[in-house]
């Protein structure tokens, strides 16, 4: 089997394990690359980062989630109650009863919508509709199987391949350091 068959900068299943002080001799030489040393400095591709901006309610909750307090209530249902009329001659109170029954009544009308639509279609299209979503969730649960599976596959070609060539990669790695062992031998021997 030909060596150049593929370019693998990195033979993790037939590679020796590096020491501590040839990681640490690494790790070195890529601080001196970076030039400044600085690690908050990142790649000129990488975005800056933004602050976020939050609206003033989710600020208001933010601030109430770090005091630790306990959540007051969660949807106010009294909007959708029947509403007390206000005192006569009161302009105000009017004006809040009304916005209130708009609403409720605005809640009731998609409320209306929704009770006819199941009345029209029935409960069997809501439970149509939810089979199609399950049968849609496990299509997608076989594909990811699939992928996993393939990876594997891809994986255990790839160590095979590597424990393959395994004798060929230390004969010519042995070869290597002879050879390189004997140019030394000559150039010490030549005056």
């Amino acid at each position: 089997m030909p060596l150049m068959q593929s370019s693998a900068e990195h033979l993790p299943f037939i590679d020796a394990v590096p020491s501590d002080q040839a990681i640490a001799t690494a790790d070195a030489l890529v601080q001196a690359e970076l030039g400044s040393g600085d690690r908050a400095a990142l790649h000129p591709s990488i975005p800056v980062r933004t602050e976020p901006q939050f609206s003033e309610l989710v600020e208001a909750e933010h601030a109430r989630l770090a005091a630790g307090e306990a959540r007051d209530s969660g949807i106010d249902l009294s909007r959708y109650e029947a509403l007390d009329a206000p005192a006569k001659g009161d302009i105000e109170g009017w004006k809040a009863t009304l916005q209130k029954a708009y609403a409720s009544a605005e809640y009731l009308r998609g409320r209306e919508i929704n009770l006819g639509l199941l009345e029209t279609y029935g409960k069997n299209a809501w439970l149509i509709g939810n089979s199609q979503l399950e049968d849609v969730l496990k299509s997608l649960g076989k594909e990811v199987e699939a992928m996993k599976l393939e990876q594997e596959a891809v994986e255990q070609a790839r160590k095979a391949a590597q424990e393959s060539v395994r004798g060929e990669m230390q004969s010519l790695e042995e070869g290597w350091r002879m050879g390189v062992g004997g140019g030394g031998e000559v150039e010490a021997g030549s005056p």
